[in-house]
């Protein structure tokens, strides 16, 4: 991370941000977050980030209205500038700080805004790609919502790192394909590009949405069957733009050419 953030608009040393902690968001992750993609200076896609932002603290009942989408869009830039950033990436992060029935307490406050800036995520060229034992389920009320209760698709992804893999798949209860641990997947099969709908409960992204409304995709509830017959597999999110696979399951991938590689700038 950047040796300077954003809280509450405020740019400030990383090291002197803080939250309340007797919070809704440090004591239960009430909280929501999108990553944008920093290229030439800019933040990718931002329209579609902020407007999954507006509809994900609706659907969590996280109050974010004294924050308007043109101050934190100038904050974000204010950021990108004194951390010097040309490429790399951004975490908008809104936490609820107000209290729940659960414990009674008050912290005079309804919810923050935390900005963080890094550089991209390296990726190895040799990317490699099983199957999580960990099974995503789709009548979770977070079902496709991106909030800071992220435990789960974090041991998922260290479970897929400690067996030496890069990232895993994760199957839902109905053993339909729905996503990577921090990614959405695509895949290739004769020449037809697919994706798993929204049913399976994948993350509505915003760079699978932007790569739907610019390629010719097929929305699908796909078993692993699908995968393992694929002829090449893609990984995408803010975070790694779009990552092809090298194997899956043992089994290498073609690597061949496509137009999805191109549809979002390449991190750096």
């Amino acid at each position: 991370m950047h040796e300077f953030v954003s809280f509450d608009r405020e740019i400030l040393r990383c090291k002197l941000a803080n939250i309340q902690v007797l919070s809704s968001a440090a004591l239960y992750g009430q909280g929501i977050f999108t990553s944008v993609s920093i290229s030439d200076g800019k933040p990718f896609l931002w329209e579609r980030h902020w407007r999954r932002l507006i509809a994900t603290a609706k659907k969590t009942r996280i109050d974010i209205s004294k924050f308007a989408e043109i101050d934190v869009a100038e904050t974000i830039c204010s950021l990108i500038e004194n951390n010097e950033i040309t490429n790399g990436r951004a975490r908008i992060t809104f936490f609820d700080e107000s209290a729940c029935n659960i414990w009674s307490f008050e912290t005079g406050r309804k919810s923050s805004l935390l900005i963080t800036t890094a550089d991209n995520r390296k990726i190895v060229d040799n990317f490699r790609l099983t199957v999580s034992p960990y099974r995503t389920n789709t009548t979770s009320p977070l079902s496709g919502i991106k909030s800071c209760n992220y435990l789960e698709h974090l041991m998922a992804f260290d479970e897929a790192k400690a067996r030496g893999f890069d990232e895993a798949i994760r199957l839902n209860e109905r053993g339909e394909v729905a996503s990577a641990c921090m990614a959405n997947v695509f895949w290739l099969k004769d020449e037809r590009l697919h994706t798993p709908s929204l049913k399976t409960g994948c993350l509505p992204g915003t760079t699978r949405e932007h790569i739907l409304e610019s390629l010719d995709c097929v929305e699908v509830e796909a078993t692993i069957d699908d995968l393992n017959s694929a002829d090449d597999i893609f990984l995408t999110s803010a975070g790694i733009g779009v990552v092809q696979v090298a194997e899956f399951a043992g089994r290498a991938m073609q690597r061949r050419p496509h137009r999805i590689l191109d549809i979002v700038p390449k991190p750096i």
